[in-house]
């Protein structure tokens, strides 16, 4: 059974969620402030995130930092806070989603069985299973990066982005393709999505991330994989 935590001060959505999730087959965990999300994470170990900004003792924004520095659980952010530029933060700092409230139950679902599909591990089909270029290696099979004979940290969102772009070598991927893969056909005008992502894969993967070689932008249009 998929394992949810849920962190918000707000009981009332904690209580909305927490029957919401139960009656669909989930175990949930509950936490109302940082500091107990953080450690319920360490001892639960669950399979995603659903996490309020606005907590009483820290900035959901920290919460993320922290999980991030240790787990690649996927993180959907459930806040009041609307601009575009809170969102833009949250994902920067490691979430891979971002509800704004008030929420709808069914979306709020849907996003978050897309998060736990882009957690999964896919099984190779091919016999190109991996994919070696000068700096990085990337193992489709095992979805594991390689860079300088370390691996590469990536969570499942940047993994996900990652094996689409790969799998479709010197191919122009559409921004509406993409973020219909990579995060559902909901999400065909979230550009600032592809924006962060791709600026935190360049960061990870390309030698000068200022002047891409391998995640190269079609201006408007999309990105290419040259490997």
């Amino acid at each position: 059974m998929t394992r949810v935590l849920v962190v918000d001060d707000e009981p009332q959505i904690v209580r909305a969620l927490v029957i919401n999730l139960r009656a669909r087959g989930y175990r949930v965990d509950a936490a109302e402030d940082g500091a107990k999300a953080l450690a319920a994470a360490a001892a639960r170990h669950p399979d995603v995130v659903v996490l309020d900004l606005g907590l009483p003792d820290m900035d959901g924004l920290e919460v993320i930092r922290g999980l991030r520095g240790w787990t690649r659980v996927p993180i959907i952010v459930l806040s009041a806070r609307h601009a575009s530029d809170e969102k833009v933060d949250a994902l920067d700092a490691g979430a891979d989603d971002y509800v704004t409230k008030p929420f709808g139950m069914d979306e709020l679902l849907a996003r978050l069985r897309a998060a736990v599909r882009r957690a999964e591990p896919v099984a190779a089909d091919t016999d190109d299973a991996v994919v070696n270029t000068a700096d990085f290696t990337v193992d489709l099979a095992a979805k594991r990066v390689g860079r300088g004979g370390t691996d590469v940290r990536l969570t499942p969102t940047e993994w996900h982005l990652l094996e689409v772009l790969v799998r479709n070598p010197g191919r122009l991927v559409s921004q509406q393709q993409l973020l219909k893969e990579v995060w559902g056909p909901s999400y065909r005008t979230e550009t600032n999505y592809l924006r962060v992502y791709m600026a935190q894969l360049r960061r990870k993967l390309e030698p000068d991330p200022a002047r891409p070689r391998y995640f190269v932008t079609e201006p408007g249009m999309g990105y290419r994989f040259e490997g």
